[in-house]
């Protein structure tokens, strides 16, 4: 079988930060660029100090177009804005001087997709990681029947964004879901896609995390520490329930009062964003209710300081530590360190979740919620075959979890470390989704040209400029 010809690929991506989305997008860019496919990422936000380092060290070729539109109006209009912004930046891939590609990746927002199809006459593959739609009104909870009660303007201002949404997403040309999860929920609420979703796990880079520690590298030697730890990689977000992580290891403390432990919370943290600063305040205001020292720390080599709430910091040995946006070097730290104990992850309903297989792959058992993406990635069961614990989001319930994994003997715990790095291995490989993409992108260029249906483009812009401006205008977003 000959081998595929090169191809020219462009990822549209909103906000190129820090995070589980961003980290798929620049492994499956770096898994394809490794086939020999030549990748361009276009994105509306891109900070040199809140990123990851791929992006900005010339290894990957990223693309910058800072829109003339804010991420909100007053804490308001966010999907509304993060539309125009989107469209923007496609102004510059649809432009007669921007180069020609094969075909389009695009995830998280699908509003450019007929644009891209029809104007840019190139197919184009959407990677869905969730709906917004299910987001919009808080956390999403399969099966429960009521959901959160919102006001009759609000719904109405929703109303056409989640029609553009559902709209635009069926229009792609193959669709494809982080989890099978994702893939069933999606179906379930997007009743006019008819198209069914593909799963490509998100993969990692294996040898990113088998990288030698440096002893001497600042940023590892502010996270180190003999104290038997417990990690928690998340970004500082209200949805990612990071307070559990804080209440069973207090629980935990008190039931082995003697015993030497620290709890490390680690993730992107964006002063942008009032949900960032509002998540970091609350989880500092629990760890001193629960009479937990604590600091809070930056990595040694960042060149953006970052303002840290005051507070009584204990800066030498805290029972917890808080980390704002590490460092890939102390993420290999603190994972391979043979301090670390077990990595909780603490998002229920979690769409898939990229933070237990980092764990895994590195032989870290995990203790995770039983929803969602962990229960694609963590066997729990039988004994002789499990990689972690899932278990229901209840304070007492972890501490016990975790006090099973504390108990393992030593030829337990390297059975497991075995059991872990070989699954995470063989299914979350970032070469198993590169291949996965760029199967998906190879087919999707085979289809050929796209049918000149201009009605369609002309019928998706009247809709969308109806969901822009006349909505909010006439029925403005309530104060939350």
């Amino acid at each position: 079988m000959s081998k595929p010809r090169p191809l020219k690929v462009a990822f549209i991506h909103p906000d190129l930060g820090i995070g589980g989305a961003e980290r798929l997008v620049v492994d499956a860019a770096l898994g394809l660029q490794e086939r020999g496919h030549s990748v361009d990422i276009y994105t509306s936000h891109h900070d040199p100090n809140h990123c990851f380092e791929e992006t900005k060290d010339g290894t990957l070729r990223v693309h910058h177009v800072i829109p003339p539109f804010p991420r909100s109006l007053k804490g308001k209009f966010h999907i509304l804005l993060a539309h125009a912004r989107q469209l923007h930046l496609i102004t510059h891939l649809l432009s007669p001087s921007a180069p020609n590609y094969d075909v389009y990746f695009v995830d998280q927002l699908s509003t450019c997709i007929p644009f891209l199809r029809h104007l840019g006459n190139a197919r184009v593959v959407f990677y869905c990681h969730f709906p917004d739609k299910l987001l919009a009104n808080g956390a999403f909870v399969e099966g429960e029947k009521k959901r959160k009660q919102i006001s009759l303007l609000k719904q109405i201002y929703r109303f056409p964004m989640d029609w553009l949404e559902e709209t635009t997403t069926r229009q792609a040309d193959i669709i494809l879901a982080n989890s099978k999860f994702t893939a069933r929920v999606t179906k379930s609420y997007f009743k006019t896609i008819t198209q069914s979703l593909r799963v490509v796990y998100p993969g990692i880079n294996v040898s990113a995390y088998e990288s030698t520690v440096d002893p001497d590298d600042p940023d590892s030697i502010a996270v180190f520490s003999d104290k038997p730890t417990l990690v928690s990689l998340n970004r500082f977000e209200q949805k990612k329930n990071v307070a559990l992580a804080i209440r069973a290891f207090a629980n935990l403390k008190s039931k082995l009062p003697t015993k030497p432990l620290r709890l490390v919370l680690a993730g992107g943290y964006d002063s942008r964003l009032d949900d960032n600063l509002l998540t970091l305040d609350s989880l500092i205001h629990l760890t001193k209710t629960l009479s937990l020292t604590y600091t809070v720390i930056t990595p040694p080599s960042s060149q953006k300081p970052i303002k840290i709430p005051p507070g009584n910091l204990t800066p030498n040995d805290p029972d917890v530590l808080l980390l704002l946006n590490f460092t890939t070097s102390q993420r290999t730290a603190l994972l391979c360190s043979p301090s670390t104990v077990a990595l909780l992850y603490t998002p229920a309903n979690e769409h898939f979740g990229i933070g237990p297989v980092e764990a895994m792959v590195c032989g870290v058992p995990v203790l995770a919620c039983n929803s969602g993406g962990p229960t694609e990635s963590v066997l729990d069961g039988p004994r002789e075959e499990r990689t972690g614990w899932l278990r229901p989001p209840n304070t007492e319930v972890w501490a016990d979890a975790l006090l099973e994994i504390l108990s393992m003997s030593l030829s337990e715990r390297q059975a497991l470390s075995d059991r872990a790095r070989a699954r995470a291995r063989d299914l979350f490989s970032m070469d198993a989704m590169a291949s996965g993409i760029e199967g998906t992108l190879i087919e999707a260029v085979r289809m050929g040209d796209v049918p000149q249906l201009m009605w369609n483009v002309w019928m998706m812009l009247f809709g969308f400029l109806i969901a822009y401006f006349v909505g909010p205008l006439v029925f403005p977003s309530p104060k939350r």
